[in-house]
């Protein structure tokens, strides 16, 4: 049916249907536009003050082009989903294949295949012996799963958290939520989840000896702040949960898929016992959303405990087929090009290649990293005049100084980089596993150079910063 004049459907050929290339093209640009408008115009006024309202139309591996055909390298990998890089190519040919075949998805009364496959590759690549996969549609989501996983296996109320923790936004992750900028205006969270600090084995033993603990929940290196427990905390933790009856939770969403060098993160601590385990981000190579929880037999036939029970815990969406082909997919190209083994590698280029720095320039205090995970932490200086300047820029805020390191990384240098949370001064780093030597030399030129002019007061670096500040300010006081 087409439309004539007046706006009547009339026989006639059918149209054509969306042309999403020529919908691109023809609205190219007016990103900020539509965001603003329709969908969440505080973003918009934050990237814009900050300089990062670049409209980006092609992505490839670890680098994106905007549209003025400027080429970046992404040092963020949307918060390492794109752990192969974007676009994959090789995961997309399996995606494009799979669905030339017309394969059944979401059926619900069935038993998928592929999802069983899916959870087969994943329980190889465990340190220890897990039994049962759920899938899920992201790490939050994973998140509640294993909240709700602990409380019935465990028959306990409490669940354990860290300081500084970041395990999701939804409510029941965002009541193990350890920053509380996320969790302000959305009280009551849920009850009997409890805060300590992390890399604390004597405040840990403390809470469990109470005997109300379902759980503790913990990322292996904390994404906020990219903070690395002492050798040793993370195995001694899950032998205290388990002397006490608690599980033991590893939020690997972050961490996990070859990100730290190993499989999980947790391997870097040697022969560490999860009751859980958690991934997501990488899972799907980036092409849709994807997690999996992993636990032990027993935790699971608890929680699924008759066939009244089988599906006590579930998701529309859990098992689709095409995010299970897309897990497959990236698990195969993990494999076969290295990628773990390359994360290492390139990360300890970056990392050692910064530590090279301290030396050299005040403001670095100190480099942390596992793989391709890296946090640059500044800190207060002795000369008199960058100690005055950094003394201003804490007074006027907190969050602001990283900002004159990320700002000109991407302006000058086209690198992509993010503050590591609120109210530390840390950069973080989360690049691709496909990222190359090359890549690793293009960021090291730029933030020499970027602290170099850090480190020259007064500076253009710093007339940046006070302008981002008296937006701020300005926009507070409205």
């Amino acid at each position: 049916m087409t439309e004539n004049h007046d706006g009547q459907k009339v026989p006639g050929q059918q149209s054509a249907g969306l042309d999403i290339a020529a919908l691109l093209k023809a609205n190219e640009g007016r990103n900020y536009e539509l965001q603003t408008e329709h969908v969440n115009p505080a973003n918009s006024r934050t990237l814009k003050t900050i300089g990062f309202d670049r409209c980006y139309i092609r992505a490839e591996g670890p680098y994106l082009w905007d549209v003025k055909g400027t080429k970046y390298l992404d040092l963020l990998s949307g918060y390492g989903v794109f752990g192969l890089g974007r676009n994959h190519p090789e995961v997309r040919k399996v995606l494009a294949d799979f669905m030339a075949l017309n394969y059944p998805s979401l059926v619900k009364m069935e038993a998928p295949l592929l999802s069983g496959l899916l959870a087969e590759q994943l329980k190889k690549r465990m340190p220890n012996q897990l039994d049962m996969v759920f899938f899920t549609n992201s790490g939050a989501e994973g998140i509640e799963t294993a909240i709700k996983y602990a409380r019935c296996a465990v028959g306990k109320p409490a669940i354990l958290h860290c300081q500084k923790a970041f395990h999701g936004l939804t409510y029941g992750s965002l009541s193990l939520n350890g920053d509380e900028n996320f969790r302000q205006g959305f009280a009551p969270f849920l009850t009997d989840c409890r805060m300590i600090p992390f890399n604390d084995l004597a405040a840990l033993e403390k809470e469990l000896a109470r005997k109300d603990v379902a759980a503790f929940v913990v990322e292996p290196v904390q994404g906020k702040g990219v903070n690395i427990p002492s050798p040793g905390y993370l195995r001694e933790a899950a032998r205290l949960c388990r002397k006490h009856g608690a599980l033991f939770i590893d939020d690997e969403v972050q961490t996990g898929m070859g990100r730290t060098g190993r499989f999980l993160a947790i391997e870097h601590d040697g022969d560490v016992d999860p009751d859980i385990v958690v991934l997501a981000k990488t899972l799907s190579g980036g092409y849709v959303p994807t997690g999996a929880v992993l636990c032990k037999k027993w935790i699971h036939e608890k929680v699924f405990s008759s066939m009244q029970r089988s599906v006590v815990h579930s998701s529309t969406f859990s098992q689709g087929s095409f995010a299970m082909a897309a897990g497959l997919a990236a698990l195969d190209v993990i494999d076969r090009h290295h990628l773990i083994q390359n994360a290492e590698k390139m990360g300890n280029l970056i990392g050692e290649g910064l530590r090279s720095l301290i030396p050299r320039y005040e403001f670095l205090k100190e480099v942390r990293w596992r793989g391709l995970m890296t946090g640059i932490e500044f800190g207060s200086p002795k000369s008199l005049g960058l100690k005055a300047a950094w003394s201003l820029m804490h007074t006027l805020d907190k969050s602001l100084f990283p900002q004159a390191a990320i700002i000109p990384l991407l302006d000058k240098h086209h690198i992509i980089t993010q503050v590591a949370g609120h109210n530390i001064d840390v950069v973080k780093l989360l690049p691709p596993l496909v990222i190359s030597e090359e890549d690793v030399r293009w960021f090291l030129t730029a933030f020499e150079d970027v602290l170099a002019q850090m480190h020259k007061f007064p500076g253009p670096a710093w007339d940046v910063i006070q302008d981002i500040s008296r937006i701020a300010l300005t926009s507070r006081a409205r």
